[in-house]
């Protein structure tokens, strides 16, 4: 009696529930393409990229009375009759030699084994495909563009998924910089100088689509170095111009001394000219006070520095130790010269 229920009860599931019991004793690990020699023949595994459409084809012959699709335990078709509730699914063929389903607009959650079930002589086959779903690489997670002092350490950091992994790199943006300063997702800077300041690119790359790159700026901040500031000799009444040349970031602020007294633009005849990178102070009709000593001091909240230069008139010779000028023709020295060419020149005193 209870072979006789048993019986019953197997002729009331249907067919392609047995199929798919069946599909799932040997969907244990990774599905590949198995079945008996002869069909149902499916696919190899099918690689799609996200977003585009799959197509699942299992070829089959005058012998199949019934087929359907399955996604694991889940029926997708059965024949011409759609089961599945998802829209993307749809019914390519349903033919004598073939019997294929579409999945449009593939996501990663698609990915997993797929299972092409026919009945054929009362006998259930099933043959299976796994499809593997590409992801193009998106940077998901990138440093800031950053602000540090000159010695400071600096790590940047650059997270990227993809199917498959993507491989992260960073590189310099620097005529000078050659190949990558890192092959992995994160980049160690120790004791940072200000010729290492500039832009970092950080590119993720799995050969699925072009890479997505994303760029940091790292800017360096140091103290004021005065790089040029020359004395000059101007005549009376001309136009003299005196210059400081400085670099700094943040950029520097410059301020003008002759001897201990501030110079500003209220001084008559007496302009200055500030920019990020040099200072300028011009005299408009240089007069005989404008000469001296004149000092430039540059700036930033990371320290200072200064220079001394010197505005001279003709006929002042500098001393560039001592920051000191003098009257040529004064001097001990041009006074012999004079002395001992004017005793050539005349003839022998008579005696």
């Amino acid at each position: 009696m209870m072979e006789i229920l048993r019986a019953r009860m197997l002729r009331s599931v249907p067919w392609f529930l047995l199929s798919g019991m069946t599909a799932l004793c040997f969907l244990q690990g990774v599905p590949v393409r198995s079945g008996d020699a002869g069909f149902p023949k499916a696919m190899d595994n099918v690689t799609v990229r996200q977003g585009d459409s799959a197509i699942l084809r299992c070829t089959v012959d005058n012998r199949v009375t019934r087929v359907a699709w399955l996604n694991r335990s889940t029926i997708l078709y059965t024949g011409n009759d759609k089961w599945s509730i998802d829209p993307r699914v749809v019914l390519v063929a349903n033919t004598k030699s073939q019997y294929s389903i579409e999945i449009q607009n593939v996501g990663i959650y698609d990915e997993g084994p797929y299972t092409c079930s026919v009945q054929t002589d009362n006998h259930p086959k099933t043959s299976r495909v796994h499809l593997i779903v590409q992801v193009p690489p998106t940077i998901v997670e990138i440093s800031s563009n950053i602000v540090v002092n000159e010695g400071n350490n600096v790590s940047l950091s650059c997270i990227a998924t993809g199917r498959p992994e993507p491989v992260v790199n960073w590189r310099y943006l620097s005529p000078k910089a050659h190949g990558f300063m890192s092959e992995d997702e994160y980049l160690e800077i120790t004791g940072i100088t200000r010729e290492q300041s500039g832009v970092y690119e950080c590119s993720a790359a799995n050969d699925v689509s072009s890479p997505d790159v994303r760029r940091v700026k790292v800017t360096v901040n140091y103290p004021p170095s005065i790089l040029d500031a020359r004395n000059i000799g101007v005549p009376l009444g001309h136009q003299g111009i005196l210059q400081c040349d400085a670099l700094a970031v943040p950029a520097a602020e410059f301020i003008w001394y002759k001897e201990d007294k501030r110079l500003s633009d209220s001084r008559k005849g007496v302009k200055v000219e500030n920019r990020d990178t040099f200072s300028r102070v011009t005299f408009f009709n240089v007069s005989e006070q404008d000469y001296g000593n004149y000092t430039c001091v540059a700036m930033n909240r990371l320290g200072h520095s200064n220079a001394s230069v010197i505005l001279f008139g003709p006929g002042a010779v500098h001393d560039g130790n001592s920051g000191s000028s003098r009257c040529l023709l004064c001097t001990p020295l041009f006074l012999l010269f004079f002395v001992l060419c004017l005793s050539l020149l005349l003839p022998p005193a008579q005696f």
